[in-house]
């Protein structure tokens, strides 16, 4: 999963990177016109926001991402704890408060709780999408008993489709995603691992529900409708 931290304090900003390090892989932020930018690309699971930012405050930061209707699941995070100032978070969109210094099992708690009501899951190591499951933990793909054979992208990808399953992903989505924003390479190599994938499920008539969009990107469907 991933998470984005957008705190200007870069100890604070390492201490919860190294708390969530085998939850999530992290994103940082340092000032809030960054911290927007990197959320309005809309690939984490998760922010962490602080509020007393550079160039743009925390507030302003969230009515930005929920006026584009970007509805990734904020923690607000500040040192101030007055219920003016939650009040406030929470009418802009946040969908918890933490207030500094916390403690490390209070924010793991507070990330596992925003992550089960978002439809994400910690425990369960198993994803489904009709008669196909992948193990998150062993990285393996089965439909049915036949196991198939996924490389390292080729299985994140298929994972983040089944995570947004009738939901289109922009090439620059799934790039970012699972190559990064720092990769040297191009998003053409998106469309190389989707034709690959499409062909690893071929056998299983699985290959159907990748849809592409033309122009845009892809989406698992249920439907397994003709490309467009």
């Amino acid at each position: 999963m991933k998470l984005l931290i957008i705190e200007d304090d870069k100890f604070i900003s390492e201490t919860i990177k190294e708390i969530t390090q085998e939850l999530f892989e992290t994103e940082q932020a340092f000032d809030g016109e960054e911290g927007l930018f990197l959320a309005e690309q809309n690939i984490f699971d998760v922010i962490i926001l602080d509020i007393m930012l550079p160039s743009m405050n925390g507030y302003d930061v969230l009515q930005n991402l929920r006026n584009k209707n970007i509805s990734t699941p904020v923690i607000m995070l500040t040192a101030k704890g007055g219920i003016d100032d939650k009040i406030k978070g929470f009418k802009v969109g946040a969908d918890d408060y933490l207030v500094k210094p916390f403690h490390r099992e209070e924010l793991l708690l507070r990330l596992e709780a925003i992550v089960r009501r978002a439809g994400g899951e910690f425990k369960e190591n198993v994803l489904t999408f009709k008669e196909l499951k992948m193990n998150l933990k062993s990285k393996t793909v089965h439909i049915r008993e036949d196991l198939i054979k996924l490389n390292g992208k080729q299985f994140d990808l298929l994972e983040y489709l089944i995570n947004n399953k009738n939901t289109i992903l922009t090439k620059e989505q799934i790039f970012d995603r699972i190559w990064g924003f720092e990769s040297d390479t191009s998003t053409t190599v998106v469309e190389v691992y989707a034709s690959n994938l499409r062909k690893s499920l071929k056998s299983w008539s699985y290959d159907q529900y990748i849809k592409t969009f033309r122009g845009l990107g892809y989406m698992l469907s249920e439907n397994g409708d003709e490309n467009v």
